[in-house]
């Protein structure tokens, strides 16, 4: 078992203000498998002040010097990255090969993506003649991150906060610390100066709550629910610092009659992935009327198909959902959803063989409106809505019809129509035919999604104050 009570302030790690041990749980087979220690006021104070101090001097630093530090971390990161998979792969349930693609994955490809917009990124801009403007980092920044992708969402804010003269204090999920923890000693090995990365672990009423209301926390960046970002930005209100938050989602699959049985079956994938625990996951499939029917036995033998099993399996699998509280509130919208929808695959309890761990049946409803829970309620598990719809202005119609406006997705081999409704949708993102994101788009989402931009040049900006200077030349 691991045991990593101290957290990374100033350079250095120290033992926390007061004991408040917490146990981290393997989510694959219900046992402990590190014992962290949550934060106190003086904690995060210490952490701040840290910050505080260090930000003068790296906020100055020559940009090709912070470059350089950040492509030390980049190598440190991919030297060890065996050692990231298999912490993210114990504390969420990662299964362990995408653990090591997908999920480690995502922090490199990042980390490569910021490299190349902050290489381009033009801190001094000419306004007119005579007057510049200038991009200068907003301070100390606290960075609350989520336990479903630790790494993507980690370095989506270290990484531009840093790079543009920020200094920060991460609080990763208190539940998924250990990636956190592993990448503060990345941090370390690269050589950042002392208290221009600091880790204190907490969970979000203690911690959480403390850098929100900080006087001397310039920026809060925060991921996860809608909820916890409200209460975060009520939080913050009083010390009118900036919140950029990237929240819940209820993304529609909008899947034309032309699509085919490929995007049917990309359609169930998408949704299963990572066991459903993605903000942007494709929830809501949206099937035009005619190949309904079809599409539903196709998403329905996907489920039935999609092996679920303990994160340390080798091989293509979703593994279990994150925790205890996770597995319940899945179980009882899947209760309800029973009591509104026709199931066609999945349902109550864990698969056959697994009697231990918080896994979930891959579930499918058919016959679903957009006034069922199941249809408005952010289920973040293996969970999967059929819609049937008529008229592509009805499905337009369905697909907005959410608090929601992370991504939505198109299926047409139509390039007019793709393009035609992608231009409708209230939402961040729209993907289409399965064509992944480039490196550097915009991460991000519209209404209770969140506000701001994540990823290359969004998310360096995300971290900076414009300041305009008249005069700058003479006339």
């Amino acid at each position: 078992m691991i045991d990593n009570r101290k957290f990374y302030i100033n350079g250095v790690w120290v033992n926390p203000a007061k004991s408040n041990d917490f146990d981290v749980i393997n989510p694959s087979n219900e046992e402990v498998c590190a014992t962290i220690s949550l934060g106190d006021q003086a904690d995060t104070d210490a952490a701040v002040a840290a910050a505080r101090a260090a930000f003068d001097g790296w906020s100055r630093t020559p940009k090709d010097e912070r470059i350089a530090l950040i492509k030390r971390l980049l190598e440190v990161y991919n030297e060890r990255q065996e050692e990231m998979a298999q912490a993210m792969s114990m504390e969420m349930g990662a299964p362990i090969s995408m653990s090591r693609t997908s999920q480690v994955g995502a922090g490199s490809w990042h980390l490569e993506g910021f490299l190349k917009a902050f290489d381009k990124f033009e801190f001094e801009r000419d306004f007119t003649a005579t007057e510049k403007t200038l991009l200068e980092p907003i301070g100390v920044c606290a960075l609350i991150t989520p336990w479903n992708w630790p790494m993507n969402q980690i370095v989506l804010k270290a990484i531009p906060a840093m790079a543009v003269g920020c200094t920060v204090i991460l609080k990763p999920s208190e539940i998924a610390p250990l990636s956190g923890l592993l990448f503060a000693d990345f941090c370390a090995q690269a050589g950042f100066p002392k208290g221009v990365f600091n880790v204190v672990n907490g969970d979000g009423m203690g911690v959480g709550t403390q850098l929100s209301t900080h006087p001397d926390v310039d920026m809060v960046s925060f991921t996860g629910s809608s909820r916890a970002g409200i209460a975060i930005s009520k939080a913050a209100a009083d010390t009118l610092k900036r919140v950029s938050l990237e929240l819940g989602g209820k993304g529609a699959n909008i899947l034309f009659a032309d699509a085919g049985e490929k995007a049917m079956k990309y359609s169930a994938d998408r949704c299963f992935r990572n066991s459903g625990q993605s903000c942007n996951a494709p929830t809501r499939l949206l099937v035009e009327r005619s190949v309904y029917d079809r599409a539903v036995e196709v998403v329905s033998e996907v489920a039935k198909n999609t092996h679920v099993g303990p994160a340390s399996d080798e091989g293509q699998h979703i593994g279990p959902v994150v925790s205890e509280a996770q597995y319940n509130k899945i179980q009882g919208l899947i209760e309800i959803g029973i009591g509104e929808a026709r199931l066609t695959a999945g349902g109550l309890g864990r698969p056959d063989g697994l009697n231990r761990g918080f896994y979930i049946k891959p579930t499918v409803f058919a016959d679903v409106n957009n006034q069922m829970t199941i249809a408005r309620e952010e289920i973040f598990g293996p969970v999967l809505s059929v819609i049937p719809f008529d008229t592509e202005e009805e499905a337009i119609a369905i697909a907005n019809d959410t608090p929601y406006g992370l991504t939505n997705y198109i299926q047409t081999p139509n390039d007019e129509k793709r393009r035609r409704v992608a231009r409708r949708l209230r939402s961040g993102m729209v993907e289409t035919n399965g064509q992944g994101f480039a490196q550097g788009s915009p991460f991000g989402g519209y209404k209770q999604s969140g506000n701001g931009r994540e990823g290359g040049a969004f998310g360096l900006e995300d971290f900076l104050e414009v300041k305009a200077v008249s005069g700058w030349n003479p006339k």
